[in-house]
């Protein structure tokens, strides 16, 4: 009998189990709008050195009596048919001020991704130049994790990961957006990315709202406008460009016009 007992117990689990998975709701097109927050004190501070801190120390220090901490800038990913384009919303202010030249505090990517070739179109604002970057989708690896969070209605699991070779990346995605994709251009696990944190550079980007909504194939296009190239061609116009600007400011300046 109570074996009986434990075997309809365990059916009913199941019964359950498949009922709540057959119930769950997946979203496969809208638009889902992103904050990123900079920790401009932080980032800042990383930049003072002994060749310059005569002069950068007391604007820093100017810096933290007028701003806040945090800077925050919106963007949107619209998906549908397996694609996304992730576009940045212009600040209402006009970007002049101590700090707001550091591209890893900004948004200089307009990024189309086609997850059903797995090519990408990058347009790139890097200082008065436009380029446009034509590659394969960024490959990173990823380590899922058994933490959970709930990000914009949505619940999400974390994975670890690392890019541009020493770039310690932690992402949130939910696999009730079954699109591979995120913010910029962040991608390659088992659902949408919702959250991104990279902790060493003082970067977040979180979801705050998800629509679901039809999607306008017209509005998925990838950009065209800019110097045409591919990711090894555009990091060597980087370099050449950044050779006699010192270790700290190239290393910074590289990896925020390389995300």
């Amino acid at each position: 009998m109570k074996k009986i007992l434990t075997l309809t117990t365990l059916l009913l689990l199941s019964a359950n189990l498949l009922l709540a998975q057959g119930n769950k709701h997946f979203t496969f097109h809208g638009t889902i709008e992103y904050d990123k927050s900079s920790n401009m004190w932080a980032m800042l501070q990383k930049l003072i050195n002994k060749d310059n801190e005569s002069w950068y120390q007391p604007m820093f220090d100017q810096y933290k009596k007028n701003k806040p901490q945090f800077k925050v800038l919106k963007s949107t990913l619209k998906f549908g048919n397996n694609q996304t384009l992730f576009t940045p919303i212009e600040p209402e202010y006009t970007p002049n001020n101590f700090g707001d030249e550091l591209p890893m505090a900004v948004q200089n990517n307009t990024i189309y991704t086609d997850y059903n070739t797995g090519l990408s179109t990058s347009q790139k604002k890097v200082f008065e130049e436009t380029f446009l970057v034509k590659d394969t989708t960024r490959h990173i690896k990823w380590k899922l994790t058994g933490e959970s969070r709930e990000i914009a209605g949505y619940n999400c699991r974390r994975a670890n990961g690392l890019i541009l070779d020493s770039i310690y990346v932690v992402a949130f995605y939910t696999d009730e957006i079954p699109v591979s994709g995120g913010p910029e251009s962040f991608n390659g696990l088992p659902g949408m990315i919702l959250g991104v944190a990279l902790p060493h550079e003082n970067i977040t980007w979180f979801a705050t709202k998800v629509t679901e909504q039809p999607v306008d194939e017209k509005s998925l296009i990838a950009p065209k406008k800019g110097k045409a190239g591919n990711n090894k061609s555009f990091l060597t116009v980087l370099q050449n460009a950044m050779k006699d600007w010192g270790e700290t400011y190239a290393k910074q300046y590289l990896k925020g016009f390389s995300l």
